[in-house]
C-alpha cells in the first residue's frame, strides 16, 4: 500500500511545476489511495468519492483560525499599506531583509487550533502585495529567499497532517502588486496597482493580452500549492475585478485545474466568482453583496454577483471574521477600533455562523515575527474550554 512518503516523493516532481500528464495522472491517482489525517473519520466515504467526503467534513467542521502574515505585518499598518501609501515596488521588496518569521512556530499554532476547538487552519500563501510564504519555481518573491529561508506553507502543512488538522491555502488572484504583468489600472477597476506618480520599472504590463502571462504564473502557483501541499482546498481572494472584468481572470480554468490535481480539494472564493465554487466565504455578516458591487462596478457586474450569491445560498458556507476589530494583519492597539476581541464576542461570532448554516473562520494577525498575540491566545484557548 502507497504511504505518505511516497506520494509526497512523488509530489516532489511538481518542484518546477511543470508536471508531465502521466507524472499528474500519478501523483493524482496516488493521492485517491492515501486518505488525509484530517479525513480519517471518512475513509469508507473517500474511497468512493473524496469530494464527498471532504464536503461531509467541511460541513461538520464548524470552526477554523485564519492568519494574515507577510511582508505588511512588519509594518503594521495593515495588508494594503503598499497600495494607500503608494510603496514602490522596490521600497517594499526591501521588507524581505528584516522577514525573518523567527517565532513562526507551526507546532504551536496547530496545537492552538486544537485547543481551541478547531477543525483547520488557512494561511495567506499570498497576499495582494504579492509575496509568497511557499517555496515556488516561479518567483523569488518569497519566504524562502527572504531572510527567513523557510517554507512557512511548508512547516504548517507537515505539522497539521500530523495532528489531523485541514489546511486551507489563501491565494489572491484578483489583486498582485508586484508581478509586472498583473492588469494595470483602467476604468472600472479599483485596487489593482497602487497609484504611482512615476512609471515603476518592474511593471511590464502594457495591453490586455499580457495578462495572460500573469494567469500562466497563477495556474503554475497553484500547481506549486496542490501538489507540495496536499491541501484541504484552495481560498481565493479579491472578489474585485472580476465582476468588472471575469474575461481576463479564467476563474473555472483555475478550479479545473486544482479538481483535476487533487480528488479531495475544496474549492472557494471569498464572496463566490462563479458560483461553481463549494463554498463561499463572505466577511463579517456581509449578505449584500450584489449592492456592493453594483455601487463599485454598476448594474451589469451586480446582476452577476447576485446569481452568484444565488447559487451558494442552499450550500453550507463560511464566514470569515477577524479578532483585531477592523484589521486583519497585524497592527499595534493605537485606538478601539484596532481592540481585540474578547471571549463573548467571538461566542456571539459562532452562535450567527452556526444560525446561517456556515463555518466561522477566525483570523489572528502573527506579529512581525510571527508568534500569535497573546491575547487572542487567551481568548481562544477559553472559547475552546467553552464549546469542548
Amino acid at each position: 500500500m502507497t504511504d505518505r512518503r511516497d506520494f509526497i516523493k512523488t509530489l516532489s516532481l511538481a518542484g518546477t511545476s511543470l508536471l508531465l500528464p502521466s507524472q499528474l495522472a500519478a501523483a493524482s491517482s496516488l493521492a485517491k489511495k492515501t486518505v488525509p489525517t484530517y479525513l480519517s473519520n471518512y475513509k469508507d466515504l473517500y474511497a468512493k468519492d473524496p469530494k464527498a467526503a471532504s464536503l461531509a467534513w467541511f460541513n461538520e467542521a464548524k470552526y477554523g483560525l485564519f492568519m494574515h502574515y507577510g511582508l505588511y505585518s512588519i509594518w503594521g499598518r495593515g495588508a494594503w499599506v503598499q497600495l494607500f501609501e503608494k510603496t514602490p515596488v522596490a521600497e517594499y521588496r526591501k521588507l524581505m531583509n528584516e522577514f525573518t518569521a523567527r517565532k513562526f512556530d507551526a507546532d504551536f499554532i496547530t496545537d492552538l487550533a486544537l485547543e481551541s476547538g478547531m477543525k483547520y487552519v488557512n494561511i495567506t500563501t499570498k497576499h495582494h502585495d504579492g509575496f509568497c510564504l511557499f517555496k515556488s519555481a516561479q518567483t523569488d518573491y518569497t519566504s524562502v529567499h527572504a531572510a527567513a529561508k523557510r517554507d512557512l506553507v511548508g512547516e504548517l502543512s507537515a505539522a497539521c497532517q500530523k495532528k489531523g488538522l485541514g489546511l486551507f491555502l489563501y491565494y489572491s488572484v484578483a489583486a498582485d502588486w508586484h508581478h509586472p504583468y498583473f492588469p494595470a489600472k483602467t476604468a472600472g477597476w479599483q485596487y489593482f496597482r497602487p497609484d504611482y506618480a512615476q512609471p515603476q520599472p518592474e511593471y511590464r504590463y502594457k495591453t490586455e493580452k499580457d495578462t495572460e502571462r500573469y494567469t500562466a504564473y497563477v495556474k503554475a502557483q497553484l500547481r506549486e500549492l496542490v501538489t507540495q501541499y496536499n491541501p484541504a482546498g484552495i481560498w481565493f481572494d479579491p472578489v474585485r475585478g472580476l465582476y468588472a472584468r471575469p474575461d481576463l481572470f479564467p476563474m473555472e480554468d483555475f478550479y479545473r485545474e486544482i479538481r483535476s490535481l487533487s480528488p479531495h480539494a475544496l474549492v472557494s472564493f471569498k464572496q463566490g466568482a462563479t458560483g461553481t465554487e463549494d463554498f463561499a466565504a463572505p466577511e463579517r455578516k456581509a449578505t449584500s453583496l450584489a449592492d456592493q458591487i453594483q455601487s463599485d462596478f454598476g448594474a451589469e457586474s451586480a446582476a452577476l454577483a447576485k446569481r452568484v450569491w444565488e447559487a451558494h445560498d442552499k450550500k453550507h458556507n463560511e464566514t470569515c471574521s477577524t479578532l483585531q476589530r477592523g484589521a486583519w494583519s497585524y497592527e499595534p492597539e493605537d485606538n478601539d477600533k484596532r481592540r481585540h476581541l474578547g471571549v463573548q464576542e467571538v461566542m456571539e461570532l459562532l452562535a450567527d455562523a452556526k444560525s446561517r448554516n456556515m463555518n466561522l473562520l477566525l483570523n489572528t494577525g502573527p506579529l512581525p515575527e510571527g508568534d500569535i498575540h497573546k491575547g487572542d491566545v487567551e481568548t481562544l484557548r477559553k472559547v475552546g474550554k467553552l464549546i469542548g
